[in-house]
């Protein structure tokens, strides 16, 4: 029993769920048969509630948190090892491991429920699923995708990074991080119910009227969706009180890193945005649960309000998910061209207006909605405004790569087809920014394409690029190169194979969310369907390479990359406290090249 005590969070966790499971059912009866309204959604309302808080109070929060609001000396998980990992830990990299494994295996069943539906479109005629599953795994695959590329960086390697990048011993509110992590087990598990409570067709927008007349499935993915965005509030707000209040002696403003920069910027996005799209939420939620109209058309509601509420947050959303990427990315031009990253401070100046102009461009996703067409163009010149400081990003990598001392390993190889996917996202981009071209290729395979690029040809990507920067940081052993070199190459071809076959079907007027299609189209479906199933092939190297060199892998020395920003300036994994010593920084983050400065060796992969 002593060897599975590091279970015992998890087991108190659920204990308190199913506790508090109980208490709901008795709360919402009770309320249902006062208000005389349907029990089962006030069931299900309630039920989540209470199973949430009794999930939290049970797996940590209560011993490290509530006990000692009431005077009780606070009790704190404590395990070695691999054991750590599976507790209320309040060390911001056991958080950021958390976080990362969680969203690989999120990752891998959202692109399980992706060949789902491959296999459903490789007949134009019915196949597998039928309509209603096909759109429910459709909807599932959305918002799985679009959660782990919204944490992974942010909430995984910033949590690991961010306070180590700037000489901190820790993030601002340790226990708020934990508590930021935690609650996505629930949101999780709520998405993976939902077919058993009929499912929800509605996509990743959940749009009404279908959100507000759908199955009971939609509410368990609407509170999903709104719990997650309290855990993106959390998680915000947490790195931008660290990075403003915790940075080491002479870590100007000035001095951050480019990565911690681009963590600020989409911070601000998800502190403030996530807001306005939690009330939409709850709008439609009071819409289920009782009875109001905000969303109800024939009683002087406006559904279209929902959709500007959603894309006045949506849209936003993308930048809090690919300004790390960039950061990440400029991050690792810099150290693997040997070079200072070039224009610093315009790329600076360039995620703050991304930040800003992010959210002025929301309506040209509801050019074919019914808006008033004198909006078109002022939006139309908006979104396309946003593409000035976009192209000052790439720059300021061509700029570091050129004349550089390249060393391309798997990183590297990473950084360069981020570059090439993103370049081919935002000139397609360029298609649905514009009106004349936006409303004919609305709504078609054309924009499944080109968010594919957006998303997971530059966030997705970099993702990966990322965790193999850091893998030696976090665990102090050296990946198989070999096999990180055939995971890029693999995904790389198989990716862009993929979707530009999505581009000319949808040129050719595939419409994206249905499950059934014209004969014609069926032979371009089938090679998609071939390709993405070499891309889910393509991830075995990675997870394989990662689990082996994580357990016996070369040490690789506290900085086997040779980098000059602060976290290669401690052991490898960090010790708790971070630093030994309190760091001073007396020099910019990047001091290739300067005079009088003895570049530091790499160690060879």
């Amino acid at each position: 029993m002593t060897q599975l005590k590091f279970l015992w969070p998890i087991t108190r966790g659920l204990i308190g769920a199913i506790i508090g499971l109980l208490v709901g059912l008795v709360v919402g009866l009770s309320v249902s048969s006062l208000t005389g309204n349907p029990a089962t959604e006030i069931n299900i309302s309630f039920s989540y509630i209470f199973a949430l808080l009794g999930w939290l109070l049970g797996v940590g929060v209560w011993n490290s948190w509530v006990r000692e609001w009431i005077g009780i000396k606070p009790s704190y998980f404590e395990a070695k090892n691999w054991q750590r990992y599976f507790g209320f830990s309040m060390d911001h990299k056991v958080i950021g491991v958390q976080y990362l494994v969680t969203f690989v295996i999120l990752f891998l069943l959202g692109g399980f429920f992706a060949l789902l539906m491959r296999i459903e479109l490789a007949d134009s005629g019915e196949g597998l699923l039928g309509p209603n599953y096909y759109n429910t795994i459709m909807s599932l695959h959305g918002i799985i995708m679009v959660a782990v590329a919204v944490a992974a960086i942010i909430g995984g390697l910033s949590n690991y990074v961010l306070p180590l990048m700037i000489g901190a011993e820790d993030v601002a509110f340790p226990r708020i991080n934990a508590l930021s992590f935690w609650i996505i087990p629930p949101v999780a598990i709520l998405l993976i119910l939902t077919p058993l409570f009929g499912g929800f067709d509605s996509g990743w927008t959940a749009y009404p009227p279908l959100s507000v007349t759908n199955a009971d499935g939609q509410l368990l993915f609407l509170f999903a969706f709104l719990t997650f965005g309290l855990s993106s509030i959390l998680g915000g707000l947490n790195f931008l009180t660290t990075t403003i209040c915790l940075r080491a002696p002479g870590m100007t403003w000035g001095r951050l890193p480019i990565f911690i920069w681009s963590i600020v910027a989409a911070s601000i996005i998800s502190v403030t945005a996530t807001q306005v799209v939690a009330f939409g939420l709850l709008m439609v939620i009071l819409d289920r649960v009782a009875g109001m109209v905000f969303f109800d058309a024939g009683l002087g509601g406006k559904p279209l309000l929902y959709e500007h509420v959603f894309w006045f947050y949506s849209h936003p959303a993308v930048y809090i998910m690919i300004l790390p990427a960039f950061g990440a990315l400029l991050e690792m031009v810099s150290h693997f061209s040997r070079k200072p990253l070039f224009g610093y401070k315009l790329v600076v100046a360039s995620f703050l207006s991304i930040t800003a102009l992010s959210f002025l461009v929301w309506a040209h996703h509801l050019f074919t909605s019914g808006m008033e067409e004198f909006l078109h163009i002022p939006f139309m010149a908006l979104t396309e405004l946003i593409s000035i400081p976009t192209g000052i990003v790439f720059l300021s990598a061509l700029g570091t790569i050129w004349r550089g001392k390249l060393w391309l390993v798997t990183p590297m190889l990473f950084v360069v087809g981020t570059v090439f996917n993103f370049l081919i996202g935002g000139l397609t981009g360029i298609f649905l920014a514009d009106v004349a071209t936006d409303i004919h290729l609305q709504d078609t395979y054309f924009v499944v394409a080109h968010f594919h690029y957006t998303m997971m040809g530059g966030e997705i990507f970099m993702l990966f690029g990322a965790i193999y920067y850091w893998f030696p940081k976090m665990t102090g052993r050296l990946y198989n190169e070999t096999l990180g070199r055939l995971h890029f190459t693999t995904m790389f071809l198989t990716y862009n194979a993929l979707f530009i076959t999505m581009f000319i079907v949808g040129t050719d007027g595939m419409n994206r969310r249905v499950w059934t299609y014209p004969e014609n189209l069926e032979n371009g479906n089938i090679l998609i369907g071939i390709f993405a199933l070499l891309l889910g092939l393509s991830f075995i190297p990675f997870v394989y390479n990662m689990v082996v060199s994580w357990a016996k892998g070369a040490v690789s020395g506290n900085n086997p990359w040779g980098a000059t920003t602060l976290e290669w300036a401690t052991d490898s994994p960090p010790p708790e406290e971070n630093f030994t010593h309190q760091p001073k920084v007396d020099e910019g983050p990047y001091t290739y090249g300067q005079p009088g400065r003895k570049e530091t060796q790499a160690t060879s992969i």
